[in-house]
Parts: C-alpha cells; structure tokens; sequence
C-alpha cells in the first residue's frame, strides 16, 4: 500500500488522518476515485464541460512500513500517479443562486498523472470526426513546468524509492508523473482525450522543448488546426489537426520589429537536469527562453492569433491567411495595465468583444511541494476595444481594463492563470445554453480563505478551495467585493492545505453557440456569386474587367456584418482602394477610406437578414488619381456576397 498526503508534505510534519476522513468529503473523494474508469463507457464532454489542470499531488510509497531514524520524509515524498492532473466537471447545476458557496458537482471524469504528467493548457477540438461534425469535441492538454519540476537518480539505499535530487546530476531523469514519460511522452508533448470514450493518446510532440514545457495551446475552427507556445524556444507552433507540425512563428525576431523592437534571438540555453548549474527550486535554471520573446498564451480569435508576451505582459497578435499560415501581419495590441507584472498566461474572448486576460505569479518550485507560483497578487481583466479608435492613443483597445474580484483574501487576486467564458446560469443556478458568454470561469487559490469573513464563510462549505471561481460577466469591480455573487469549485475535493500556491492550472469550458457569432468573430458560411459588370456599371473606357474577387470572409462587429474581401487585380489596373455602394434595396453597405497594403478590402453591411444575398457596388480605383480631382478611372463591378445563416451576438 501507499500512504497519500494530500497536494504536499509539509517539512516536519505528516498528515495520518486522510484516509480516516469521514463524511460528506471522503464520500466524495471516493465518487471521484471511480470516475475514469465509469466516464471510458459514454460521453465525457457536454455543452458547458468545465475541465481544469492542477497538480496531481504526493505520496510516500510504502509508508505504512515506516522510515528510517533520521530521514526527511519529504526526501521521500513523490508524485501521486494514480491522482488526477485533469479533470472535467459537470456544472450544468450549481444548486442555488450564488452566495459565495462552495458547489459539490458530480464525480468529475479523470486523467492521471501516471497517463499524462502534469498539464497546465488545454482546448477543444470542433467535433469533427473523420470529416463529420459529431458535437463531442475532444481535449487537448499540453505538458508543464509550471507545476514545478522534479528530478531523481536511481535507488542508491536499497529502499526500493529512486533518490530525490535538488540539484542537477548524473544519471538524473524526471521523476514519474512529471512529464508522462511512462507513456512516451515529454515536455513538449500535447495530449489528447478522446471525448466519447475518455481514451488518452500521445497528439503531437514539441522535440526541441528540454523541460519548460508549453506555455498554452489553442484551437482554429476555421482552418481546424492548433497553435502551442513553447516555453523553451519562445516560437508558436502551428500544427494540423492530425497533430503533425506545419510550421513555427518566432515572435522574438519577426514581431517585436513591428513595434520599433529591438529583435531578440533564443540564447539557445536549455534544461539539463543532470547538469551542476540546475537547480529545481530556481527556475532561472529551467532554460526558459528570455522575457522578451517568451509567449505564454495563445488564442486564435477573429481571423487573428493573439498571444502574450513576457511577464511585463504585452499582448500581441499575428493575423493567420486563408490557408491557415501565419500572415506575418504581426502587431501590438497593448501593454497590460495591473499592480504586478505578472505573466498573462490565458486569453479568452466573449461574443460581445470583450478580451478577458488571466495573470499568473512567477514560478516557484519548494522542495516539498508547497508552492508553485507566488500567490495573491495575480488579477483578471477585461479590456475592450475603442469604438470608435480613439486617434489620441496608441492602442485600439481602452487604456484601462475593468478587474474582477477573484477569492475572499484581502484584495481579492487570487488567480491562478487560468479563464474561459461558460454560458449562462438562471436564477437557481441552472446553466442556460440560449446564453451564450454571460459567465466568467477563472481558477484560483485559496478562494474562500478570509479569516475576518469565517463565520459567513462557514456557512458555503470549506474554506481552503482551490480551484474555480464562477462569476456572471457583468460583475466587475467594486461590484462582487467580496466575492458573495459567486460560485465556488475545488478541483480535487481535498480541503487540508490552505497555505499551497499555484496547485491549480487552466480552464477551459465546451461551448458551442450554434447561429450566433460573438463580436470580431469570424462567421462560418457565407460566401460570394460571381462579380458581373451591369450595363450601367461599365468599366470607363471599355477596359477588360479588371477585378476579381478571391475570397471573402465575414465577421461580427458592434455595428454590425463586417465583410473582408480579398481582391486580384488580374489586369494589372494599379487599384488601391474601393468605394461600396448597396444593389439590394433597404441594406446599407459602407467600406472604410483608408487600407492598409496587402491587407483585405473591409465591407460593413447593415440591414439584412442572415443568410441573405446583399449586392454589393465595388469602384476600385487609385487614391492618387482620386487626389488629383475631377474625373478619375474607376473599374465597377458588382459582388453578389452571400452572408452567413448566423447572427450576430446581441
């Protein structure tokens, strides 16, 4: 037998009580303990499916024999393998309206440690299986350091325990659970989580990454293809929907020029645990690449491939072309404004255009588990962008975010990294799939640990959760302070340790919104008829058509229908610019003045119903022409655009 203690050991001292647990909690812990090898026989995945990464917890192997006089028990303390590293909830019924409470869902579906390692970023695929939308997306989870690092040498004492190691060594490998090894995996390694049948598979390896691991991944519906930043290189990768890598985007040297940066280059250090120089408790050793080109998370939204940069974090993105390659369009988007600079290590878009950010706090890494991140200053934030673009400032976006309350401790930043939006909930705390982002998911430590409230507290369960905080959107600071208008979750139903940090990892909610599109959006469907050239519409001086329209793709705005059209000026005409008129009584068209080289012409459309076919008047012209005065030549053409059957999220 082995003997489990909770997430950590504290140094001098062990827990003997957890497995004499009584009550509702151990009952629960024993629900959970079956839920794997249960969830294997049906569908794991659900509309509103929440799953979260943690640390999977420790174990002393064969405790009940005893250690020896003299040994430290946290140099025999190791990670749990058969504990769970990810877990996906069932919060479709929360219990009641949200009074600060902790929720006891249904045992969630598991994965071990033993089957993947620690994970820290995970994502849904759309469905799609062998070329048809089944509506039960699988999961995808990518190996981390930030759950700290461990390394052994072999058993050199007969005790049958391999050696515990602080320093770098020969012979040293990462400890089991680490990094899925067990099962061929590594520290670039994306897992996949079949879900229908549960099964886990190795999806894709990052074979350059020594041992940072993957800062985050995210899923392309549009072109049905991943991105994963990794921690050691500072590239994203790009990898096809089979889990083969395409190709990479080095932010370092091909994006920090766009901003007037200087281009950094990766130093090429990396993690050798069997080196002097490495040390477990500094992470400075790990071989993360610099600050400056370090990409933490990764969210394609909008045609766009948004991620951050170090841990002043900066939030940058890249557009992605029609073939699914990197644009090379890469641009600034703003710098994060917060107490702390602190890494932004999750990025979230709701269908109104808000853009939610996720700070998390350096690494740590105790010895004896404790702690894995400093803790209680991290904060999540919204921005939103300008309508219309303030000239006056640098950004699109608004200069200053709005935060949310995360946790009860004084100040309430308690984040852990980790956000996503989940549908709505009504009045009893039942989840509304009509709504689409109305709730904000975020994880956290010690969420509900504030002395001063206890007895109020007290009432709402445990007061060490750690784990997630549901929040309806709309309560941003002051509103929630305290945090009574939420709802609580614990990611391993274990309430022993109120003073670990950084124990808890991402979340990530499956939520599909069938005919609605969120703002900036790109929109399925849609299309375009051949351009004709209408009698009263001919090009001037009978010259060949000049323009043909390649492709086009749509988008939701606040004012609405937003068409990007991808031109080719197959005569050589010289355009640069387009006037757009409506063909289609009672639907306004518009197209702004100025565009940028290389870039789409952009077409707002207002006034019609989705799924209608809008005419579209193009004059494509030369501004230099049209700045002389007077008459200038014009190619005419009309696009019948066909628009997407969705709406536009109000």
């Amino acid at each position: 037998m082995s003997c489990e203690h909770g997430s950590f050991v504290p140094a001098g001292r062990l827990r003997r009580a957890l497995h004499k647990t009584i009550g509702l909690l151990a009952i629960g812990a024993s629900l959970w303990l079956g839920a794997a090898a249960r969830a294997q026989e049906t569908q794991i995945i659900h509309p509103g499916s929440m799953a979260v990464t943690g640390f999977s917890g420790t174990i002393i192997p064969n405790f009940e024999e005893g250690l020896p006089p003299g040994i430290d028990p946290v140099d025999e303390t190791f990670i749990d393998t058969v504990r769970a590293t990810l877990r996906v909830f069932d919060v479709s019924g929360l219990g009641g309206p949200a009074s600060g409470q902790l929720v006891y869902t249904p045992p969630p579906f598991e994965v071990t440690a033993g089957q993947i390692g620690q994970v820290f970023a995970i994502t849904y695929d759309d469905g799609v299986r062998d070329g048809v939308p089944s509506g039960i997306p699988n999961l995808y989870a990518g190996a981390t350091s930030l759950h700290g690092i461990r390394i052994v040498t072999p058993d050199a004492d007969d005790d049958g325990r391999p050696e515990r190691q602080r320093r770098g060594a020969a012979g040293a490998t990462f400890i089991d659970g680490q990094f899925g090894t067990e099962n061929g995996g590594g520290p670039g390694t994306i897992w996949k989580i079949d879900g229908i049948t549960g099964a886990v598979s190795k999806f894709a390896d990052l074979d350059a990454n020594s041992g940072p691991g993957i800062g985050d991944i995210s899923f392309d519906n549009i072109h049905r293809q991943f991105f994963a930043s990794d921690l050691d290189t500072g590239l994203i990768h790009r990898i096809d929907a089979n889990g083969a890598p395409v190709d990479t985007f080095d932010h370092g040297i091909a994006g920090r020029p766009a901003h007037g940066l200087a281009p950094v280059a990766d130093d090429g250090s990396v993690m050798d645990i069997q080196g002097a120089a490495f040390d477990s408790e500094d992470p400075d050793t790990w071989g993360y690449t610099q600050d400056e080109r370090r990409v933490w998370s990764v969210a394609y939204h909008g045609g766009r491939l948004y991620y951050s940069v170090g841990e002043k974090a900066e939030i940058w993105s890249v557009g992605i072309a029609r073939d699914g390659s990197f644009a090379g369009d890469p641009r600034w988007e703003l710098t994060v404004k917060a107490d702390k600079d602190y890494a932004v290590t999750d990025i979230a878009f709701d269908n109104k255009g808000f853009m939610y950010l996720a700070q998390r706090g350096p690494v740590e890494n105790r010895y004896d588990y404790s702690q894995f991140a400093d803790s209680g200053e991290g904060e999540v934030i919204r921005y939103w962008r300008e309508n219309p673009d303030d000239p006056a400032t640098e950004s699109v976006w608004v200069e200053m975010p709005q935060e949310y309350a995360v946790g009860f401790p004084q100040d309430n930043r308690q984040s852990a990294g980790g956000l996503d939006l989940q549908y709505g909930y009504d009045a009893d705390g039942n989840l509304d799939t009509s709504v689409c982002t109305d709730t904000l998911v975020k994880s956290g430590d010690k969420l509900r640990d504030n002395p001063a409230l206890g007895e109020q507290l007290a009432a709402g369960g445990p007061l060490a959760v750690h784990g997630v905080q549901i929040t309806p959107t709309p309560l941003v600071k002051p509103a929630n302070v305290p945090p009574f208008g939420s709802w609580f979750v614990d990611f391993d139903g274990y309430f022993e340790d109120p003073e670990v940090e950084g124990h808890v990892g991402d979340v990530e909610v499956w939520r599909p919104c069938e005919g609605r599109a969120g703002y900036y959006d790109e929109m399925p469907g849609g299309g375009y008829l051949p351009p004709f050239y209408p009698p009263d519409f001919p090009p001037p001086g009978n010259l060949p058509p000049c323009l043909d329209v390649e492709d086009v793709r749509y988008f939701c705005t606040p004012s609405g229908l937003e068409a990007d059209l991808y031109l080719h000026d197959q005569s050589g005409f010289g355009g640069d610019s387009i006037k757009a008129q409506s063909r289609t009584p009672g639907v306004g068209v518009s197209a702004p003045l100025s565009h940028a080289p290389g870039s789409p012409y952009t077409v707002n459309i207002t006034g019609h119903y989705p799924g209608d076919t809008v005419d579209v008047g193009l004059c494509f012209y030369r501004q230099s022409d049209r700045d002389k005065g007077g008459y200038y030549p014009c190619c005419k053409m009309t696009v019948p655009l066909r628009t997407p059957a969705v709406s536009c999220e109000r």
